[in-house]
């Protein structure tokens, strides 16, 4: 599906925005690290970046105890958002829609854990934003490491293609 966009009399240039391909959402996905996670809880949105890293049918990442785990621990349906922006006219944005799952210390999780810390640390800094200081109204919150995923139902993508004015 193509969609034309784009200022008629004011000199801009003009773009295409196309749906992506499965495989061009996979390649975004492989290469993206932050991404922004959207949770709610009582019809409250809440949004917040995070690192990810992508593999299989998941999106692994590593939090602190907080809001948004608190939030999904109650509504584990969530969404997360990611994007490339090279100009305004020259962007990738995808979209995964999916179910939180936390990666506790059980047995159960071991191989998924470690997989996680597998993936997360291929890059430098990994555990930031997760694992940054947090103080809320004067008062620093603990740092619970929490490793979790993300089961990928559902992706889609779009991409702005720079048109000849």
């Amino acid at each position: 599906m193509q969609r034309a966009a784009g200022s008629r009399n004011s000199g801009a240039s003009s773009m295409i925005i196309n749906e992506m391909t499965k495989a061009e959402i996979n390649a975004l996905l492989s290469r993206a690290s932050i991404g922004r996670l959207a949770c709610s809880r009582d019809d409250h949105p809440y949004i917040v970046p995070l690192r990810f890293a992508y593999h299989s049918v998941f999106l692994y990442s590593f939090t602190t105890l907080g809001r948004k785990v608190e939030w999904m621990r109650d509504n584990p349906r969530v969404c997360v958002a990611f994007d490339e922006i090279d100009a305004t006219n020259r962007w990738q944005s995808v979209l995964v829609n999916g179910l939180y799952e936390e990666l506790s210390n059980d047995p159960s999780h071991v191989d998924a854990r470690a997989t996680a810390h597998h993936l997360l640390s291929a890059s430098a800094e990994w555990w930031q934003p997760g694992y940054a200081k947090t103080v809320i109204r004067d008062s620093e919150r603990p740092l619970e490491p929490i490793f979790f995923r993300i089961s990928i139902l559902e992706t889609s993508g779009h991409k702005a293609v720079k048109t000849a004015s």
